[in-house]
């Protein structure tokens, strides 16, 4: 949503209608700032490495590569997910029982389901599509 008291010097993009390569065309952009979840404040950076012109976008998005389990939902951002993981990984931590209990069943920050990983990428891949203008037909 628009902030009239952020000093970026610009409205942030409402995510569900940005799509990437729309906001690198438009701001030429090499580097976005992509802010999730406001309350927690987990700020992703994404670089544009290389782009290609000419290229299909069938069967994009696609995992290449993955590293490292994704925090739990609401875990209080990255000084929240570090305190989690202190606490879940040293049995003598004053939190180690509340956290073990809150969280996931035996989090590892190091399992990657990469299944799962893949079927969500994959289910992006219809908002990935270009867009079509609708046409008239007489």
């Amino acid at each position: 949503m628009p902030d009239p008291d952020n000093d970026y010097g610009h409205q942030p993009m409402d995510a569900r209608k940005a799509r990437l390569c729309d906001i690198v065309r438009e701001t030429g952009a090499k580097t976005i700032h992509y802010l999730y979840d406001f309350g927690d404040s987990w700020d992703h950076v994404i670089k544009l490495e290389k782009w290609f012109d000419n290229t299909t976008t069938e069967g994009m998005p696609f995992l290449l590569e993955a590293a490292g389990r994704g925090p739990p939902e609401d875990v209080g951002g990255a000084p929240g997910y570090a305190e989690y993981l202190d606490a879940i990984s040293d049995p003598a931590h004053p939190e180690h029982e509340n956290m073990r209990r809150w969280g996931p069943e035996r989090f590892d920050p190091n399992v990657i389901d990469r299944q799962a990983l893949e079927a969500a990428v994959n289910a992006l891949s219809d908002t990935w599509k270009p867009r079509r203008r609708a046409t008239r037909t007489k």
